[in-house]
């Protein structure tokens, strides 16, 4: 038995190394999900799975209007645009909003700010949405919030940098989102054809040379962004996913990117692969615990980006949402977007203080946690310290709804009968019995607000 296991033991070795030289050697979960082989890229992943709770900011000529970013001079049966317009005329206003976008409040020092004491510990910046606007200052392109205009004249026209640098400033880990699909790239949608949604407009076997040409564009921008110019990067998020980032030049780009930004997490939405460091359901949380790497992005209002008369969610909701998540094993990140002027609007930074406020004392029951076996009952949400010895639940207090008697649950049974409200720092009893566990909430001195739990099994 003694040479079985040396044996064993040497085969697993061997098939390690071979991984590590080959990368030939992986781990696939049933819902396609591929671990990476590379020992920096899952040392990050651990700890930006510790972080729990990121904003995505979607900025950009958009932002003018205040419409849906991007998506309505694409021309699929589902787009609506207002009533008389024409496709085309209605694309070209949408281009020349580049010449109204003026940002002459850009403050991205505010933003930090704003999302550190909202709780937040990591930042996605969108350089360049679907439209192809890029808000730095590219030298592949000159539809850019530094050569397109009038903002083009301002010191920080190379905008991205300087958002970077402010979140970097205030402890943020830095993410950039990046759109491979870009409509406003000739080599994408060229001019001599129709574009009839959101794909190349013509057939690559036609047109090897345009799709080439694309390929190289896009390429050379994604080593513009990770570079280092903008400072190292801990996450590049790739959207579009009706192209493959190795489609595009990804597989080339990713190795000089990780020489500047060791351990980068590459983050290739919706194409299943080694370039899929974590997977991001989109406006959605998955109907059970995941246990490899992944994200949801929801918005903090209706829509990505800044709108008039945003209908915003509550605190409530959103720390429900963040807890239900944390219990499943995710992070999440609210899509919160700046004003066309370059600011974070007072109706929002109300909200995300509130969210800030419980975090400061509640956070303990969310950051640096991992999935526990029972992990929901009810409106009740579990998660664990990464050692396993100490248990949380999260209350999730419903909008309209005030705090019960006393919150209850089946399994996961305190040890002692002890239990401590974070959201007070107060010790009370709980009630076991028959599996059931009881904790009656003090008649005084709780806020309406989810309640946050902590014991030992």
């Amino acid at each position: 038995m003694k040479h079985l296991f040396t044996f064993f033991l040497a085969a697993v070795l061997s098939i390690a190394a071979f991984a590590q030289q080959e990368n030939s050697f992986v781990h696939k979960s049933s819902d396609g999900y591929e671990w990476p082989t590379d020992p920096a890229v899952l040392e990050k992943l651990d700890r930006w799975q510790d972080l729990k709770f990121g904003v995505l900011m979607h900025w950009g000529i958009y932002s003018v209007p205040g419409i849906v970013e991007s998506w309505q001079i694409c021309n699929e049966d589902w787009i609506r645009r207002p009533a008389g317009s024409t496709y085309e005329g209605y694309k070209q206003w949408y281009w020349d909003l580049c010449k109204e976008f003026n940002p002459t409040q850009f403050n991205p020092e505010q933003w930090a700010q704003v999302f550190k004491r909202a709780g937040m510990k990591y930042m996605i910046f969108t350089t360049k949405h679907h439209d192809g606007f890029c808000l730095y200052d590219s030298k592949f392109t000159n539809y850019s919030i530094a050569k397109a205009g009038p903002f083009a004249n301002d010191p920080r026209a190379d905008a991205a940098r300087y958002v970077f640098q402010a979140f970097r400033d205030q402890g943020f880990w830095t993410g950039a989102y990046f759109s491979k699909p870009d409509w406003h790239c000739e080599w994408f949608w060229n001019p001599y054809y129709a574009t009839p949604n959101r794909r190349i407009n013509y057939k690559r076997e036609q047109h090897p040379d345009w799709w080439q040409n694309y390929v190289d564009f896009t390429k050379n921008q994604l080593l513009e962004i990770t570079s280092g110019r903008f400072g190292k990067l801990d996450i590049l998020w790739l959207d579009g996913g009706w192209i493959a980032g190795d489609q595009v030049g990804l597989n080339e780009v990713l190795p000089e990117a990780r020489r500047v930004s060791p351990g980068l997490i590459c983050v290739d939405r919706t194409i299943q692969g080694p370039n899929e460091n974590y997977q991001t359901p989109e406006q959605s949380v998955p109907n059970r615990q995941i246990d490899h790497p992944w994200e949801s992005c929801i918005t903090l209002s209706h829509s990505w980006g800044w709108a008039p008369r945003q209908h915003y969610k509550s605190a409530r909701k959103v720390i429900g949402i963040l807890s239900e998540i944390t219990a499943k094993g995710g992070c999440m990140v609210l899509g919160v977007g700046p004003t066309p002027t370059g600011i974070i609007e007072d109706k929002a930074i109300v909200i995300l203080d509130e969210i800030g406020e419980w975090l400061g004392r509640c956070g303990e029951a969310i950051y640096g946690t991992r999935i526990t076996k029972l992990y929901n009952d009810g409106k009740t949400w579990f998660s664990a310290s990464k050692d396993g010895q100490t248990l949380y639940a999260v209350y999730a207090l419903p909008d309209g709804e005030e705090l019960p008697a006393a919150i209850e649950w089946n399994g996961n049974l305190p040890k002692g009968g002890k239990v401590t409200i974070l959201n007070n720092g107060k010790k009370v009893n709980a009630t076991v019995k028959d599996g059931k566990v009881t904790v009656k909430l003090p008649a005084k001195g709780l806020k309406q607000e989810p309640i946050a739990l902590k014991f030992s099994l």
